[in-house]
C-alpha cells in the first residue's frame, strides 16, 4: 500500500502513533464530528447551541483565514469560562484545519470519519443484538454482507480527477489549485480561454 497523502481520525493514540511510525510523511485530519462532541462535553448545556453555530463557522469557513477568524471569535467568546472547551480546538488547530489544503470539493469528505463509522455501526448494532456473531467465520460473513450492502449508498468522492493531482503533490490553497507537481503556476479556465 502507498502511503495516504492524508488521514482522518479520532483522537485515538494509538492509530496516530501507528500512521506516524509506518507512513511518517502522512498529514492528519482530526474528525469534526469526534471534535464538536469533545468541546460539547467540555461545556454546559445551555452554551452548546451558541458553541455548535461558533463551531460550524470553523469547520465550514470558506478558507482557512476564515476559519482561523472564525477560532479566535470562539475563543473570545468561550475562553475565559470554558477553557478546556476552547483548548480541544486549539491545541491541535493545525490538525483540524488541514482539509482546506486539498481540494475544496473534497473537504466534504475529509472532514470527518462519519461515512466510514457509519457502515461500521450497522455491524456492531447487528451483532449487539445478536450478542455476538457466533463463530470468527459468521462473524466475518456477516460484517461482509453488510458492508456489501452499505456500499451501495456510499457516495462517490466529489471531483474524483483532482484525487490523482493531490497524490501527485500539486498544492491547493483556499481549495483551489495554485500549482502542478513541476510546472509552472495553474492557469484559470477564464485564462485559458483568452
Amino acid at each position: 500500500m502507498r502511503a495516504p497523502v492524508l488521514a482522518i481520525g479520532d483522537g485515538a493514540l494509538g492509530f496516530w502513533g501507528a500512521l506516524r511510525e509506518v507512513f511518517p510523511a502522512t498529514r492528519e485530519q482530526r474528525c469534526w464530528f469526534h471534535k464538536i462532541a469533545n468541546v460539547l462535553a467540555a461545556l454546559p448545556t445551555s452554551a452548546h447551541p451558541g458553541a455548535k453555530k461558533a463551531l460550524a463557522e470553523i469547520w465550514n469557513a470558506e478558507d482557512r483565514r476564515h476559519a482561523l477568524d472564525a477560532v479566535a471569535r470562539f475563543t473570545s467568546a468561550y475562553g475565559a469560562k470554558f477553557p478546556k472547551a476552547v483548548a480541544e480546538i486549539t491545541d491541535d488547530l493545525d490538525e483540524m484545519l488541514a482539509f482546506y489544503d486539498y481540494p475544496a470539493e473534497h473537504w466534504v469528505h475529509l472532514r470527518t470519519t462519519n461515512p466510514i463509522e457509519s457502515t461500521f455501526g450497522t455491524v456492531r448494532h447487528r451483532t449487539k443484538v445478536t450478542r455476538g456473531p457466533g463463530s470468527r467465520a459468521a462473524g466475518l460473513a456477516m460484517a461482509f454482507k453488510l458492508i456489501e450492502a452499505a456500499q451501495a449508498r456510499w457516495r462517490t468522492v466529489n471531483a474524483p480527477h483532482l484525487v490523482a493531482l493531490v497524490r501527485a503533490g500539486a498544492r491547493f490553497e483556499a481549495g483551489k489549485l495554485t500549482e502542478r507537481p513541476d510546472t509552472e503556476p495553474v492557469n484559470t479556465p477564464a485564462e485559458e480561454a483568452a
